[in-house]
């Protein structure tokens, strides 16, 4: 069974200041999200699930998802405010306007979701490896599997010098992942790497595996997302901006016994669509892969 591509693309882009996950950055118009998906159907996926805003859909179709679509077994679904609250927690919650987190995203997708699943952000680029490995992993996990897995990356390849970055730091012990802490302000102070976390600076090396949000699970996690979001809700109904997040979900499997985590590494460098600086780098990144012939120049037949 081939595994899915499931790609959280719903965010907002406060820090970019645009809808940056259809943003161009390819020799014709192509964006980020174009060359993951190539990637992925280069390297054993089957099927992309897009999350997406209602607000976004016309755009989002005109500069992705309608080429994808000719080329690929594709489809895409709503992340709206409303999804798993019942009336009574809609009326709690009417003053927020900030979307729900990654976890919530996740789960407004279980529908389309049938067989094992990869969890890519919209914005970051992860390289080819990073998707051979999982789709390697995906395809022998059954449905009802609990050997989930993810990609950790090194804290130094992931950061930005336009500003900060959110980043959950991984503790692995003989390949396999301990716990996560997100950290959601990492940053340069000079030539230091500085975490503020509940108003505590922290000094990082460097060199610390860290998720950027690259997940591999079988459908049976879902479970264990249904009972994190219940106990997020639980605490945070009426807050303006707590979020719930996938990477404490993914070790909330761990911490409860419900099933491990493989960590496997990559050695990649990070580029990604954080800030509105970020978008000449990652034109340059992907216009050198071109002209090195990593990827053709034209992804897609139109």
């Amino acid at each position: 069974m081939k595994p899915t591509l499931l790609v959280l693309a719903a965010g907002m882009g406060s820090r970019y200041g645009g809808v940056k996950q259809i943003d161009s950055v390819g020799l014709h118009n192509e964006t980020l999200l174009d060359f993951a998906t190539y990637d992925a159907m280069r390297n054993g996926f089957g099927k992309v699930v897009y999350i997406i805003r209602k607000d976004i859909e016309k755009d989002f179709r005109e500069r992705l998802f309608d080429r994808v679509a000719r080329n690929f077994d594709a489809e895409y679904v709503f992340q709206t405010p409303e999804f798993g609250l019942t009336s009574q927690q809609l009326q709690q919650a009417a003053t927020r306007s900030k979307p729900w987190g990654t976890i919530h995203a996740v789960l407004c997708a279980q529908e389309a979701i049938h067989e094992p699943f990869a969890v890519i952000n919209a914005d970051d680029y992860y390289g080819r490896a990073a998707f051979k490995t999982l789709g390697t992993h995906l395809s022998a996990l059954p449905v009802d599997g609990t050997d989930h897995a993810m990609v950790g990356f090194v804290l130094g390849n992931t950061m930005s010098r336009s500003g900060t970055v959110s980043r959950a730091i991984c503790t692995v012990k003989d390949d396999y992942l301990v716990s996560m802490k997100e950290n959601t302000k990492i940053g340069y102070e000079g030539d230091k790497i500085i975490s503020t976390l509940d108003d505590q600076k922290i000094e990082l090396t460097g060199k610390e595996w860290v998720s950027m949000n690259f997940f591999g699970f079988s459908p049976k996690a879902f479970e264990e997302f249904h009972q994190y979001w219940d106990t997020f809700l639980a605490k945070n109904l009426t807050s303006e901006k707590a979020e719930a997040l996938l990477p404490e979900a993914a070790s909330d499997i761990v911490a409860h016994g419900k099933g491990r985590i493989k960590v496997y590494t990559s050695p990649e460098s990070w580029f990604g669509m954080t800030y509105p600086e970020d978008r000449a780098i990652v034109k340059e990144e992907i216009a050198k892969k071109i002209r090195d012939g990593y990827y053709p120049e034209i992804l897609w037949e139109r």
